[in-house]
């Protein structure tokens, strides 16, 4: 089963940048999985912001509206996550998921990384 290691999470000013990256151990190279960012604030449920498949289609959710870049390096193991124009609504914990099969912007990921805290203020 993968393991996985968020990092890049902080604190900026309204408008600025982030960049998060997950590290995925997987147990085999022969392993797969779609991959995926969400985020949650205390007291609401966790949300879809990005997923990126096998083959390297993404998709977003509508919040993102063009500010996000979700990408990875299969050579590294590693996904990230490029926000840009952040607002203080985007303030959240940050986690990076993966799956085998599943891929949609829903939190029914099989595996979860630990978070990264995302704090955007105005």
């Amino acid at each position: 089963q993968v393991q996985l290691v968020e990092s890049g999470g902080g604190s900026v000013q309204a408008g600025g940048s982030l960049k998060l990256s997950c590290k995925a151990r997987r147990a085999t190279d022969r392993e797969t999985y779609c991959m995926g960012w969400f985020r949650q604030t205390p007291g609401k449920e966790r949300e879809g912001v990005a997923t990126i498949d096998t083959f390297g289609t993404p998709d977003y959710a509508d919040f993102v509206s063009g500010r996000f870049t979700i990408s990875k390096d299969n050579a590294e193991d590693t996904l990230y996550l490029q926000m840009n124009s952040l607002k203080p609504e985007d303030t959240a914990m940050y986690y990076c998921a993966a799956d085998p099969s599943f891929c949609r912007l829903t939190p029914d990921f099989r595996t979860w990384g630990q978070g990264t805290q995302v704090t955007v203020s105005s």
